[in-house]
């Protein structure tokens, strides 16, 4: 039997908060019904509570939408356009946990996705990678997670036709989160 969180050595309570130099946050989209065009957001902020109870973990996540790269400028400046992301209304993405379920190190994390205006619950499954002291005294964690989601339940449905048939985009979109968060020092307490 796999333990869960509550009996780990090396879980610890607290407040986290984001590692930006070891996270990444990608995405993909089917293209053209034969491959993915993949992109990446690269100012994001993520904060973790880990209380005594493991199961009243929380997460809160923000995605500076106008941060989106994909390799290719102008692809990149129509994601933001209304056709997309419509940033001008909406510069942020964010996500709020409103539930977790652990399996070792396997979990669910269920939560509220704001995209556009339009907030769904989405459920992340994601592996927690462990908890270790680096060379500087700080204590990090990591993680991996992933979802999917149909961009038209978000309001972000701008396709062209094919000659051929089909469309351009395909509906899922695959976003993952490769995440290390650092244990802040508790109030009061010496950086």
């Amino acid at each position: 039997m796999t333990p869960n969180l509550a009996t780990r050595s090396d879980y610890r309570t607290g407040t986290w908060k984001l590692d930006p130099t070891h996270s990444e946050l990608t995405f993909s989209v089917r293209h053209l019904a034969i491959s993915k065009v993949r992109g990446s957001f690269q100012a994001f902020d993520v904060t973790v509570v880990t209380p005594e109870d493991p199961s009243q973990i929380s997460v809160v996540a923000t995605v500076d939408v106008a941060s989106v790269t994909t390799g290719q400028a102008q692809r990149d400046g129509h994601l933001l356009s209304s056709d997309f992301f419509l940033i001008e209304e909406h510069p942020t993405m964010t996500f709020t946990s409103t539930g977790i379920t652990v399996d070792g190190d396997h979990f669910n994390l269920v939560g509220d996705l704001t995209l556009r205006g339009v907030t769904k619950s989405v459920t992340l499954k994601g592996e927690f990678g462990g908890i270790v002291t680096d060379g500087y005294g700080q204590t990090k964690a990591g993680a991996n997670v992933s979802t999917k989601i149909n961009r038209h339940d978000f309001g972000v449905s701008w396709n062209a036709a094919l000659e051929a048939g089909g469309f351009t985009l395909g509906d899922d979109v695959t976003i993952n989160l490769d995440v290390q968060v650092v244990l802040q020092p508790e109030d009061g307490a010496a950086a």
